[in-house]
């Protein structure tokens, strides 16, 4: 393993180009961070925090980050799973969900897993897949595939396959159903245990772990504005069990105070009823760009 306290900055990988790509580098900048985004340079630094970003395949993040290459990666959950590497889990991203399912052709008359005992199944994540039938006693053949695997049973490769899907939408075109799945995935932030053991880089770590948190707390709630009588301030708070720690403001007229919350997007419209019942009246909604909690 690298020693990489010997480094005065932190490093980041993330994925060069692919599925994750946009949305990683949209976390970045709107969490304050800048750097160049051309990714024909493998290499960059923040010019505004101790970091320095690297695109690389993201296949390489896993490792990169145990071995001790970069202090920090920004992976599919499904990458740390399958390769197994010591990485530290750090905080999801609420992006790139997807699913690694077993599926087989829509005509076949496999239903379920254990009915694939003896056949062929071919896939790109053999380490994620062998322990998946290994777990249920199911004896199968792996094939390794790096590419199309959706295709190994139309040309009689394999009699299923095991693969990543985020709509299912290539499975129906390629008429595969999925019979099971494996794991739900989404894009994670992962560090290194001796970067996240190590004080100073811990500090480093745990300042952008805030910026990132507080993008996405923004996305995940709603900035509530309202006017409530007086007398139906206590009520206002105790049925929206959504709002923490509102903000009260008194108005001009002292029968009126203004009341401010961030309120969860799942609980929205919930809190909403629940708000005009108790007594709000004028209630304003706006999105918020960063929320610190």
């Amino acid at each position: 393993m690298t020693d990489n306290r010997t480094r005065h900055n932190l490093r980041l990988a993330i994925q060069k180009e692919g599925r994750l790509t946009q949305q990683t580098m949209s976390l970045l900048h709107t969490a304050g961070l800048e750097f160049e985004s051309y990714r024909a340079q493998l290499f960059v630094t923040c010019r505004n925090f101790d970091l320095d970003v690297l695109y690389v395949r993201d296949d390489d993040i896993p490792e990169y980050v145990a071995e001790g290459v970069v202090d920090l990666g920004i992976v599919g959950q499904n990458l740390v799973t399958e390769y197994g590497f010591d990485v530290r889990d750090l905080h999801p991203l609420g992006f790139g969900y997807c699913k690694l399912v077993v599926a087989v052709v829509d005509e076949s008359d496999v239903l379920a897993s254990h009915q694939l005992e003896g056949g062929k199944v071919a896939t790109s994540y053999p380490n994620s897949a062998r322990r998946y039938f290994d777990s249920l006693g199911i004896n199968v053949t792996l094939i390794p595939v790096r590419g199309s695997v959706e295709l190994a049973p139309a040309i009689g490769v394999a009699t299923a396959v095991v693969e990543l899907t985020a709509t299912g939408g290539t499975l129906r075109i390629n008429d595969l159903r999925v019979v099971d799945t494996i794991l739900s995935s989404e894009a994670t932030l992962v560090a290194n245990p001796l970067s996240y053991g190590e004080p100073i880089r811990r500090r480093e770590i745990d300042r952008l772990l805030v910026r990132l948190r507080a993008v996405l707390n923004a996305k995940t709630h709603k900035y509530v504005m309202m006017n409530v009588p007086r007398e139906a301030l206590e009520r206002v708070q105790q049925v929206a069990p959504g709002m923490k720690s509102p903000t009260v403001v008194p108005l001009a007229d002292p029968d009126w105070v203004a009341v401010h919350a961030a309120v969860r997007e799942e609980l929205f419209w919930d809190v909403i009823e629940a708000l005009r019942s108790a007594g709000a009246t004028e209630i304003l909604v706006s999105p918020i760009e960063k929320l610190i909690m």
